[in-house]
């Protein structure tokens, strides 16, 4: 197993610019993380094309792999001129992972109001496609591209499943987030015993859980069918992680899985005392 953290977890402290992403990567290192997974939150490419250099170079300063690029995507569009422009902008997003030194790519695949399967089965091809033509476009890199399970649209562990199996590409797999399914009310031991053997990487997040009738207030959000959910500092909150890493570990998976913390805690303390809960709650399992 080869822990590390998602730069997300510190988007808290680079949106209030108290620290940089080549700050970020020196903390995560400095913590005893392996790696690091690159989420363009806190900074940006575009403004700054010098910061693909001086993330690779910075990584390895500090001797830490860089594991996964992460992006939003959506091929739900109005026309076909917005779709091949989608496609085209992740493909280019592609060419950056290569860029940045690493081998796996998230890219978000599709967003919709009506969330229902018969709407998702309508989408699943016009989905695929997209998906397939970007894994194409990855293979020349031996890049992985992936699809996470949020969003609601496709995040219950079938309709993920779906999408891989219709995209049918051996460089086309899920990044597996443990806690993701509660948002679709889906039990997530089932879920990731279902979808582990199609990780290509690993999230690990928690969460805590009130039902529908306990409104817990601000800081809360909403499941599919209305239960509240709010993140939590891994191995803190309602999910029985020791279960979950017990079924990754057991599966055999021994690549790089993340730290995604989303808590209302300080961004370095949460994301520091999760780590140390994952670390230790893997040994223990």
């Amino acid at each position: 197993m080869k822990l590390g953290v998602s730069s997300y977890s510190l988007y808290q402290a680079m949106a209030a610019d108290n620290m940089s992403i080549q700050d970020v990567i020196s903390w995560v290192a400095d913590i005893g993380a392996q790696h690091i997974e690159i989420v363009p939150f806190g900074f940006d490419f575009n403004l700054n094309p010098e910061l693909e250099d001086q993330i690779r170079e910075k990584a390895a300063e500090v001797g830490i792999a860089i594991s996964n690029y992460a992006i939003g995507a959506n091929f739900i569009t109005d026309t076909e001129e917005a779709y091949e422009a989608e496609i085209q902008r992740v493909m280019s997003e592609v060419d950056r992972v290569h860029r940045l030194g690493t081998t796996l790519m998230r890219h978000d695949v599709a967003s919709r109001k009506d969330t229902s399967i018969a709407r998702f089965n309508e989408d699943l091809a016009r989905i695929a496609h997209a998906c397939q033509r970007i894994a194409d476009h990855a293979k020349q890199y031996g890049i992985t591209t992936s699809v996470e399970n949020h969003g609601y649209y496709v995040q219950a562990s079938d309709r993920v499943q779906a999408l891989i199996h219709a995209v049918d590409r051996p460089n086309f797999k899920t990044t597996l987030d443990v806690g993701n399914f509660v948002c679709v009310d889906e039990n997530p031991i089932s879920a990731v015993k279902n979808n582990m053997k199609y990780a290509s990487m690993v999230h690990i997040k928690d969460f805590y859980i009130r039902p529908t009738y306990r409104n817990p207030g601000e800081g809360w959000f909403k499941s599919a069918s209305g239960d509240f959910l709010r993140g939590a500092i891994a191995g803190q909150g309602d999910l029985n992680l020791y279960e979950i890493l017990r079924i990754v570990k057991q599966s055999g998976y021994d690549e790089y899985m993340s730290i995604e913390y989303e808590g209302m805690e300080e961004c370095r303390k949460g994301t520091q005392i999760a780590f140390n809960n994952v670390n230790r709650i893997w040994n223990e399992v």
